[in-house]
């Protein structure tokens, strides 16, 4: 007897292969979902963000035996470093009523936007387990690292009201304003953070590159001298000016200068600073969310 041909199944077309997974229900793995379902997922796992944000705080000086004391001492060593080179060498506290409390709060607020986007550039490839492992919303790994840099400014800024007050800084009204001050910034900071993680996920040399970066930044950011002070009598170009003036990292410090400390006053402030804080924050907080999102489906792949 003649062996039966073997039975092949059915050859579908691309469409009709569409069309039997929408019948049964089926979709594809990791696909990236619409904004708005993504914004309600990520809501839904708020928090998981939390406790997230708040292990990795707890575990990160754990192997130190002075703990989570190095949350203050290292901005407080970074300034006295500053205050060396800068004000007392290179002569920058000339000019500069209260300079300690003026350079301390620039290196506190600084480390802030810093250690923000450090974090970023490892969000993904630092958690590469836990991407491939489980199905959550990937922008709740950057917006945790950020918190979790914002909750080690909150527990360092007791340090920061202490040596305000031990150089002659006392609490006045104004000292309210760093609260929208610091929640603009810290908008601002996870859209960054957004954005270097997605960068760094597909380029991993963007975490070497990114020290170079963050330290020119800072030395364009006013943190141990006033730009204002520096420019004065200056030929620099008028572009250049306002360049200095609008940088985010500098808008940020001043506005926290600006309510901490009684000698910085408003005509040290860039016209319509708010305006342009609340614009940085919307842009790149916004801004960095979609353009994270846009990318949802590919990490943790390739």
């Amino acid at each position: 007897m003649d062996t039966p041909p073997p039975l092949l199944p059915p050859v579908y077309a691309p469409g009709d292969l569409a069309a039997l997974a929408a019948r049964h229900g089926l979709t594809v793995s990791g696909a990236r979902p619409s904004l708005p379902a993504y914004v309600r997922e990520l809501w839904g796992r708020r928090h998981f963000i939390t406790a997230f944000a708040t292990a990795k705080l707890t575990a990160q000086y754990s192997q130190a035996k002075l703990g989570q004391v190095w949350q203050i001492m290292t901005p407080l060593l970074n300034a006295t470093v500053y205050y060396f080179i800068f004000g007392v060498l290179m002569k920058t506290k000339h000019g500069v009523p209260d300079y300690v409390p003026f350079l301390v709060t620039g290196v506190f607020i600084w480390t802030f936007t810093s250690s923000s986007i450090t974090v970023g550039t490892r969000a993904i490839s630092g958690n590469i387990g836990l991407v491939r492992a489980l199905h959550f919303p990937r922008a709740s790994l950057p917006i945790a690292l950020a918190l979790q840099q914002l909750q080690q400014l909150l527990f360092s800024l007791g340090a920061l009201v202490l040596i305000l007050l031990a150089f002659g800084q006392y609490p006045q009204p104004s000292w309210l304003l760093a609260v929208p001050a610091l929640t603009l910034q810290a908008v601002f900071n996870t859209g960054i953070s957004m954005v270097i993680a997605r960068l760094a996920a597909r380029t991993p040399d963007i975490a070497q590159l990114t020290p170079f970066v963050l330290r020119t930044w800072m030395y364009a950011s006013g943190v141990m001298w006033s730009v204002g002070t520096m420019l004065q009598g200056s030929r620099v170009p008028h572009l250049v000016k306002l360049a200095l003036e609008v940088n985010p990292a500098a808008v940020f410090i001043n506005l926290m200068r600006f309510a901490l400390i009684d000698s910085f006053d408003a005509g040290q402030l860039p016209p319509h600073v708010w305006a342009i804080a609340a614009g940085w924050a919307l842009v790149c907080g916004v801004g960095g969310f979609i353009y994270f999102w846009q990318a949802e489906e590919s990490y943790g792949r390739g």
